[in-house]
């Protein structure tokens, strides 16, 4: 089981990711971010959505978060603008951090019911196990993006945990 100090510290490294891929990718042409790639959300931009989109959905079932205004399926084309979708992953990046700061030791140990639209039930599932589950989506898809950028000529800058800037 996590703690809370797990939270605290994967909210800022998923910060620290975003600026560093979000700086990568600002340096390609909207074209580019928009080229699909053959990821699982096409490209870098509709990736970069889907992310939101899922840390959106996750923070809606754990805070106060409102849910997305679309399913998974339209997650790629969340937010159109680039320098919107920047915007909005910086306001994410700043709140997940102090949902992070703010909870509570007793939160992290009980379990959550939600309706899965993957599943097509409900699920009850230990919240802990969940917020390692946001964490680990993120890095998953962030990866996909750090390929993405690689491909297109891009150099992403370190992404080892332990090397993050305290």
């Amino acid at each position: 089981m996590i703690d809370i100090s797990y939270a605290r510290r994967m909210a800022r490294y998923n910060r620290w990711q975003n600026d560093n891929l979000y700086t990568v990718a600002d340096g390609l042409s909207d074209g580019e971010r928009r080229r699909d790639r053959g990821a699982f959300f096409g490209s870098i931009h509709g990736t970069f959505n889907h992310l939101l989109w899922a840390d959106r959905m996750w923070m809606s079932r754990f805070s106060d978060w409102p849910r997305p205004g679309c399913g998974i399926g339209q997650s790629p084309t969340l937010v159109s603008d680039w320098s919107e979708l920047k915007r909005e992953r910086r306001a994410a990046d700043a709140r997940l951090i102090e949902w992070a700061d703010g909870l509570d030791p007793d939160w992290i140990k009980a379990d959550l019911t939600w309706f899965s639209g993957a599943t097509g039930s409900n699920v009850t599932k230990p919240r802990w196990q969940l917020v390692m589950h946001l964490f680990n989506h993120q890095t998953h898809h962030r990866g996909q993006v750090h390929a993405m950028l690689t491909q297109a000529g891009g150099k992403p800058r370190e992404t080892d945990l332990f090397i993050m800037p305290e």
